[in-house]
């Protein structure tokens, strides 16, 4: 059962992801840095922070991996919405093309704005 939920999670996160990309990638076709990547580990961030803010404020952090709900949601959707992967490989790409400044400016937007916005929304929540 569980495996199932996080498939499901997951098969409706990398849809949203995708079909995310995909506009973001049309309306601007030549950005100067990933950005419909960046968006997405964002606005996930945001999203994840949110929902475990509201979970964890409600149930014990060690029974995360044992609700059903944190399973579709926080571990399917999330996890599968955002992408580690995609992420690293945009960021080599930038770097094998000797695009230094821009692959430093997407590690730091990266990682910088999912944390800051991961721990804002889950502050809010918790606070």
């Amino acid at each position: 059962m569980n495996v199932l939920l996080v498939m499901t999670g997951g098969a409706f996160g990398a849809m949203c992801r995708y079909g995310i990309g995909l506009l973001l990638m049309k309306k601007y076709p030549h950005p100067p840095i990933p950005i419909a990547m960046l968006f997405v580990n964002v606005v996930g961030s945001l999203g994840l922070g949110l929902f475990l803010g509201h979970y964890y404020s409600s149930e014990e952090a060690f029974e995360l991996y044992e609700a059903p709900i944190f399973l579709l949601i926080g571990l399917g959707f999330f996890g599968a919405f955002t992408t580690f992967s995609t992420f690293s490989v945009e960021t080599m790409l930038l770097l094998r093309e000797r695009k230094l400044k821009k692959a430093f400016l997407y590690v730091f937007l990266s990682i910088f704005l999912s944390i800051a916005f991961f721990s804002g929304a889950f502050l809010l929540i918790t606070s």
